[in-house]
């Protein structure tokens, strides 16, 4: 490594971890309430055994933000290791309070520290963190790191297809209206992060689960460029079968430099359901 920048983000991210090890990124958990019980992110809870239980208890989780000392406690640890600058991708600040966490930690870092507002989550943050990471390796330093997942960021697209819309309704993340038709007629909801705000918004709903992955791909297709290389990941919510499928689909008609398959945060999890699907990805320019 030519420059000796530490890579932070916050387990939202997704990002395998063949990549975490082989680019030291270091990932800081969000938590997991269920009840009086509480979980550290891909550390007390695995996402297998997450959605196994989501799918079968009647109470709801909730989910809670990292503390400013979990984030200076890895960047103190970031500065026993060598490294001599810090740069840190968080979930979207639209989703999630975790980057005020950060910042108040920069301000007692003893190594500058760089804050980047990944205005997403799940492999639309890990894909600016992987991209940083190569800037990094090929000798880029923070400025070249940051403009090279800034790219990635406002070239995201990342649609997911819901199995159902009770998880958002638990979460309280719907209107009542919407409440209300979705008690009459089940839909299957697709929705898509804004990479300009970090928002989520609504696209069009499915009756069928064959039709919600139909649809999911074909809005996917239809907001991406085909013809520039491609970086894409296939996400789900314990949903692996249909998501392989989806992601042999991609490689037959899509030909991606780069593809596979992840399955998702249980902070993530908690809105969004079992049996979720995603396609996430970017066009290189």
């Amino acid at each position: 490594m030519t420059n000796r920048i530490a890579l932070i983000t916050d387990s939202t991210c997704d990002i395998p971890t063949e990549w975490i090890t082989q680019f030291d990124i270091t990932i800081i958990p969000l938590t997991i309430i269920w009840n009086s019980e509480q979980f550290l992110d891909g550390v007390d809870m695995q996402p297998e055994e997450f959605y196994v239980r989501l799918d079968k208890d009647n109470s709801h989780p909730t989910t809670s933000q990292p503390s400013p000392a979990n984030f200076l406690s890895a960047f103190q640890t970031a500065a026993e290791k060598g490294y001599k600058e810090i740069m840190v991708f968080t979930i979207s600040s639209a989703m999630s309070g975790t980057i005020e966490s950060a910042r108040r930690a920069a301000e007692e870092s003893p190594i500058p520290v760089t804050i980047v507002d990944g205005k997403n989550n799940s492999m639309g943050l890990g894909w600016q963190v992987i991209t940083a990471a190569r800037v990094r390796e090929a000798g880029g330093n923070v400025a070249a790191m940051q403009a090279a997942a800034e790219y990635v960021r406002n070239n995201m697209v990342y649609y997911i297809s819901l199995d159902t819309m009770d998880y958002l309704t638990k979460g309280g993340r719907i209107g009542d209206a919407v409440k209300f038709m979705n008690s009459i007629i089940k839909i299957k909801p697709l929705i898509y992060v804004k990479p300009d705000t970090g928002t989520v918004g609504a696209s069009m709903p499915s009756r069928s689960r064959t039709a919600a992955i139909e649809n999911l791909y074909k809005q996917f297709l239809k907001n991406i460029n085909p013809e520039k290389p491609l970086h894409i990941t296939v996400l789900h919510n314990a949903a692996y079968e249909e998501a392989k499928a989806l992601a042999d689909r991609v490689i037959k008609e899509l030909k991606p430099k780069e593809i596979f398959i992840s399955i998702v945060s249980p902070i993530l999890g908690v809105h969004t359901g079992p049996r979720a699907l995603a396609l996430c990805g970017y066009n290189e320019a």
